[in-house]
């Protein structure tokens, strides 16, 4: 039998959110409630707030919007890649111990899913990591952190990324899962003309059975 594993960030006004930028927070605003009849909310919400997936058009002026990307790129079979033991930057060198092959989607567990917090000195890929990932192939990248890089100059990470096509999935929480292969469903809120959109994210383990 299957087993899921919900890898999303709930959504609320105390969460995690990028440099601790109270812009960034959500606010879920009552709009009418039940002395109108029913309860209805509007949520206030930044596009790359908790596990959000990043389109091409994020940072490439040409490149895709979030609406564009098609479920066949973000329902299929992905890797989780143990990287627990890096401190800082993944390099080359971490991502050629694990044989990353042409078109792998992979997803980076590293110690920023032990934190339930928005911690400065993230673990992070590096724009020479990126760069390899784009040599390889990847069709896509996640990982557990609010943001795939830290403080770089130009943003290289996403440019080398989005640049090539490859989507990228932010905010991943993936403490209670194994290195190994999963079923990846991330299908982001289509979302017309935005460079990005929140998305939950579930993989499963084994096979679906009806």
């Amino acid at each position: 039998m299957a087993k899921l594993y919900d890898v999303s960030m709930p959504i609320h006004a105390a969460m995690p959110v990028y440099k601790n930028r109270e812009e960034n927070r959500p606010r879920l605003e009552v709009i009418r409630d039940f002395s109108k009849g029913a309860w209805e909310t509007q949520l206030h919400l930044y596009m790359h707030s908790g596990t959000h997936m990043d389109a091409p058009y994020h940072f490439v002026p040409t490149g895709e919007k979030i609406d564009a990307v098609t479920l066949d790129e973000v329902i299929r079979p992905c890797r989780v890649l143990d990287f627990t033991h890096v401190a800082a930057e993944i390099t080359p060198s971490d991502l050629k111990a694990k044989d990353v092959q042409a078109g792998d989607f992979i997803l980076l567990k590293t110690g920023n899913s032990l934190a339930d917090r928005f911690v400065p000195d993230f673990v992070y890929l590096g724009a020479e990591g990126a760069k390899y990932l784009v040599e390889r192939g990847v069709k896509g990248v996640g990982i557990d952190a609010l943001s795939i890089e830290r403080d770089q100059p130009g943003h290289a990470t996403h440019h080398l990324l989005l640049g090539a096509g490859i989507i990228i999935i932010e905010g991943l929480r993936l403490a209670d899962v194994q290195e190994g292969t999963y079923l990846l469903l991330a299908a982001p809120l289509a979302v017309a003309d935005a460079e990005a959109a929140p998305v939950r994210v579930v993989l499963v383990e084994g096979e679906l059975k009806p």
